[in-house]
């Protein structure tokens, strides 16, 4: 067995979380079974660990608490985590740094506060002629508005009829995705 692996605090996560310590893996639920994974993974006092969508599969609370568990243990160490996932909106309650893969190229990178407070959404009348916005990285049109997405809000000139906001992490990510290669 590992000499390093946290038997007494294993038991102790698991017993705090309220799951059995005799019961088979296969008969607990996906989120127990998630946490047990995760307090194993912990027990051998990482200082990377490398999830892969760990959270996919379970439902929203269960979701939620293993998030919750796993900033926990982060905050009380020196531990990296590195984390893989789709569930953008997961991702901006718990992540401090972003590295967005799409198509084998890094598509953006940096702490994730940095990358919002270098974005805005401006929202107008429908222009489909975007030239004049430095910086922009995705359009979309309704049929009466346009949304911008752009990086460098600062460069943008200010205008009566667009109206700028903040960017949530789901809209930059999928503003990215959706440039498909033409922003950088």
């Amino acid at each position: 067995m590992n000499p390093g692996f946290d038997r007494a605090g294993a038991e102790a996560r698991l017993r705090e979380l309220g799951i059995p310590l005799g019961r088979k893996a296969g008969k607990l639920s996906g989120g127990q079974q998630a946490q047990v994974a995760l307090t194993l993974a912990l027990a051998k006092r990482p200082r990377l660990l490398v999830l892969d969508e760990p959270a996919a599969s379970l439902d929203p609370v269960a979701r939620r608490e293993f998030m919750r568990s796993l900033v926990e243990a982060v905050a009380d160490s020196d531990l990296t985590v590195l984390l893989s996932s789709h569930l953008v909106t997961e991702m901006e309650r718990v992540c401090d740094h972003l590295v967005l893969l799409h198509q084998g190229r890094v598509r953006l990178a940096g702490e994730v506060d940095d990358l919002l407070a270098d974005h805005r959404l401006l929202t107008g009348p429908r222009r489909d002629d975007t030239g004049p916005f430095d910086g922009l990285v995705c359009a979309t049109h309704g049929q009466r508005h346009s949304n911008l997405l752009v990086r460098q809000p600062a460069a943008v000139p200010a205008h009566p009829r667009w109206e700028s906001h903040p960017v949530s992490l789901e809209d930059l990510v999928l503003a990215y995705l959706q440039a498909d290669g033409k922003a950088e």
